[in-house]
């Protein structure tokens, strides 16, 4: 399935406890240009994430910009986002299309193994991610990914490909040039001394 809503910069959220600070660094990011927000706090406990959580969806809401869940399908179903991102590891596709329903979006991480892809295709995917394609400061135990895997999924994929791990504005040039439809920043973006310029600045490469 092709989504046309997967392109440009795709923020990934840090691991923030503090909400109104989580929410001021997200805001700058969508004022600057960032087409879709994914919700991932590894640090957060059950009540943190649904706040934090709710708290998204209504920004992103105010913005037009879709709000994608990572790992969470209980979470992603009580807040109304946009849709769900999944591990190998996590539920199936079947399960969290029949929660979401066919008009929600649903990534999968695919790492750096085209046959996974190919086989996210066939089950119905919106998109799916390569990565780490760099060293990761988010992820530091990520399997290294190529850039000929970009290749190899454009010759063989129709599904949208991100690209994730270690991405800055030096480096995400080259995969975009190479094939990645959007590419997912977490780090480089939420750490950066001025986020709004930082995402204007990653969403001017896709034009």
């Amino acid at each position: 399935m092709v989504c046309p809503e997967i392109g440009g910069l795709y923020a990934i959220t840090p691991n923030q406890i503090d909400t109104e600070g989580l929410l001021i660094m997200t805001e700058q990011a969508l004022a600057g240009g960032v087409r879709l927000i994914q919700y991932r706090n590894k640090a957060a406990g059950t009540e943190l994430l649904r706040e934090q959580a709710h708290a998204l969806a209504h920004l992103c809401q105010k913005y037009s910009v879709p709000l994608i869940i990572n790992d969470h399908l209980g979470l992603a179903i009580e807040v109304k986002a946009a849709g769900l991102h999944i591990g190998q590891t996590d539920i199936s596709i079947r399960e969290a299309r029949y929660w979401l329903g066919k008009r929600k979006i649903i990534g999968a991480s695919c790492y750096n193994c085209l046959d996974l892809a190919i086989r996210a295709e066939v089950q119905g995917f919106d998109y799916v991610a390569f990565g780490a394609f760099y060293a990761s400061v988010t992820k530091p135990e990520a399997v290294p990914a190529s850039i000929d895997l970009l290749h190899q999924a454009k010759k063989r994929l129709l599904t949208p490909v991100v690209a994730i791990g270690g991405i800055n504005l030096i480096n995400a040039e080259i995969l975009i040039k190479n094939g990645s439809n959007a590419i997912a920043v977490c780090s480089t973006l939420f750490c950066a001394q001025n986020i709004q310029s930082t995402a204007k600045q990653f969403s001017r490469l896709f034009y």
